[in-house]
């Protein structure tokens, strides 16, 4: 079964490049998708649950880009999975290309699907097209939501009692305008509390 789709993100087209590419940042916004682990090689283990009709479709499995090229803006990536209870499975190579738009970029998303056993039957007539569509549409909601969150500074009185950490000290100063001693108070202040456990 193939499925083409697309989105559109309100967001740089290399923002978005990245974060489609760092798979466990964009899973948790795939309903019902979650993942579990890594491998050296790039390939991501993970769990994804989805409700086709009266059943509930439950799978373990992989995920990997295959490729990327960034100049292209064009990602391809294999997926393949087994049901839970042993009652067939699935496979899908998702193709996706971004495009710089004027308000910020489309993303188009090609996708074969591969289905077996009891479930293949929901690949006929419109059920899993119409599936994936609101899937897609809870996806790139997710997405653009991640993608507008900016890194909130932490307040001074944080810092000095260490409940900031020294990474959100860094990311919300100004570039090259680190305070020194801001992020060493944040650090020893946080290394002084775990002593004190």
């Amino acid at each position: 079964m193939r499925l083409e789709q697309s989105f559109e993100v309100a967001a740089p087209i290399d923002e978005v490049w990245t974060a489609l590419n760092d798979l466990e940042r964009v899973a948790p916004c795939l309903p019902g998708a979650a993942i579990t682990g890594h491998d050296e090689d790039g390939t991501y283990h993970g769990t994804f649950q989805v409700k086709l009709g009266p059943t509930t479709a439950a799978y373990r499995g992989t995920i990997r880009i295959e490729s990327a090229d960034e100049s292209a803006h064009t990602a391809t990536l294999a997926a393949r999975g087994t049901d839970k209870r042993g009652q067939g499975g699935a496979s899908a190579t998702i193709v996706n290309r971004l495009t710089e738009t004027g308000a910020g970029t489309t993303v188009h998303a090609e996708t074969d699907l591969t289905i077996t056993g009891r479930l293949a039957s929901f690949g006929r007539g419109g059920m899993m097209q119409d599936i994936s569509n609101r899937l897609l549409r809870d996806f790139s909601t997710c997405l653009q939501s991640r993608l507008a969150e900016a890194p909130v500074a932490p307040t001074g009185e944080e810092i000095a009692r260490g409940e900031a950490p020294p990474e959100a000290v860094a990311a919300a100063a100004p570039e090259g305008e680190l305070d020194a001693e801001a992020a060493a108070a944040s650090a020893g202040a946080a290394a002084k509390r775990r002593f004190e456990r």
